[in-house]
């Protein structure tokens, strides 16, 4: 079952006494709390999913009907078991939840999107993801906290980081909460601090949250577990359906990941919650043994999709303000390698979620797997800037000033044109 954090509001004046008795400043306060106060967009939900190691995006959204695609992936395509979206392009079977979500039009995917590098390390196409840069370690700060910074200017905007470390794209001068549960809560995770305060006491409340809190920790530990193989380990981890035990850990690792969404759509629920989220998935590194319908990128995937559907669930009525945007590093390479896995590629696929999409096809143009439009010979060739696809959300959904996108938030992305109309 899904935790949710409480419906009832906290008062204004509760809000501050609780604040001050734990520290915090009132000038804090004043400009992290009561966002729904500024209207239409303070109503207005985005949270950025990364997916740390590498996704392949031809197993996400497997392009089965290109002629290429069954040849070049090999023992790791997929067929029926996938459902289609469109003539050319179908989901992976362990997203079934965001499935459901494109079948109402509330999901669409970039299919041969990419970051500005080219250089397949893992450590700098993050930095390049993350930080908004066209160039690697060309910023300390990330292009979400930017972003916020730029918003601020007009509006009062509050930020969440989850998890134990706040990642690059939401660190640099604008303020931001950090929630890491499953641990004392350090000096910079104002927010839970505060919700945890104000509920110690409360009965019904407090356990809500802890439980909550709890669960988060245990979906971290799944993946964490899942994220330690070595290829070697994954070269040996067989792709047969698992067994009853298995099954019954990936259960539980699913509901777990599953309240982890349900617990963050909770806290951005709440009357002064964070308007803007960021959370880091890592272990699609999935250099051999990958699988297709069922293996280890599947079991990430199945894990991917719960915290989805349980940010979904967990919004309720927020989520038609909603938009979701789930994007990784770099994708893999076209061709299946001798282990059964993908080595490191370049253009990947981008998911979009949420009840504030507006209907449609495929974002971006899809290059084909023939020979010829792979990239290098090796990989599935870009067609879409990320960060023209980040920009144009972050302008229609949220409303920063397109000057401030192409200079500050993303410097130096002109060409990058905005991908308008997408909400």
């Amino acid at each position: 079952m899904t935790a949710h954090l409480p419906s009832r509001p906290p008062s204004r004046r509760g809000v501050l006494a609780a604040g001050a008795a734990i520290g915090l400043s009132l000038q804090f306060l004043a400009t992290q709390s009561f966002a729904a106060a500024e209207g239409d967009l303070g109503r207005r939900k985005f949270v950025f999913v990364i997916c740390r190691g590498g996704m392949d995006g031809l197993t996400v959204s497997p392009p089965v009907g290109d002629r290429d695609y069954a040849a070049l992936r090999g023992p790791i395509a997929l067929g029926d078991e996938a459902p289609k979206l469109d003539s050319t392009f179908a989901l992976h079977p362990a997203l079934s939840a965001t499935y459901a979500l494109a079948q109402s039009g509330q999901a669409r995917i970039a299919p041969a999107v990419a970051t500005p590098d080219r250089a397949r390390s893992h450590f700098e196409a993050q930095d390049v993801l993350e930080s908004g840069s066209p160039v690697v370690y060309g910023a300390s700060s990330g292009w979400l906290n930017r972003a916020v910074e730029s918003l601020s200017q007009s509006r009062k905007v509050s930020a969440l980081s989850v998890g134990p470390t706040a990642p690059l794209v939401l660190r640099g001068k604008a303020p931001y909460a950090s929630w890491s549960p499953g641990k004392v809560v350090d000096s910079q995770a104002r927010l839970p601090t505060l919700l945890q305060d104000l509920y110690k006491d409360d009965p019904l409340l407090g356990p809500a949250l802890a439980r909550g809190l709890a669960t988060e920790a245990m979906a971290q530990e799944a993946m964490t577990q899942v994220a330690r193989m070595t290829p070697a380990q994954a070269a040996a981890t067989p792709v047969a359906p698992p067994g009853p035990a298995a099954r019954a850990l990936q259960a539980q690792g699913r509901e777990a990941a599953r309240k982890l969404g349900g617990t963050l759509a909770g806290l951005m629920r709440e009357s002064g919650g964070p308007q803007i989220a960021a959370i880091s998935l890592d272990g699609f590194d999935t250099h051999a043994g990958e699988g297709a319908a069922t293996g280890q990128l599947a079991t990430r995937l199945t894990y991917l999709d719960a915290v989805l559907d349980g940010l979904h669930q967990g919004l309720g009525p927020d989520w038609k303000d909603t938009v979701v945007a789930v994007a990784t590093e770099f994708g893999r390479t076209a061709r299946v390698n001798g282990t059964g896995g993908t080595d490191h590629g370049t253009a990947s696929t981008a998911l979009l979620l949420g009840g504030a999409l507006k209907k449609g096809g495929i974002v971006g143009d899809w290059p084909t797997l023939k020979e010829a439009a792979l990239f290098e010979n090796r990989d599935l060739a870009p067609t879409l800037d990320m960060r023209g696809l980040f920009k144009g959300l972050l302008m229609d959904h949220l409303g920063v000033d397109r000057a401030a996108l192409e200079t500050t938030v993303f410097p130096d992305s002109a060409a990058a044109k905005p991908v308008l109309g997408l909400v």
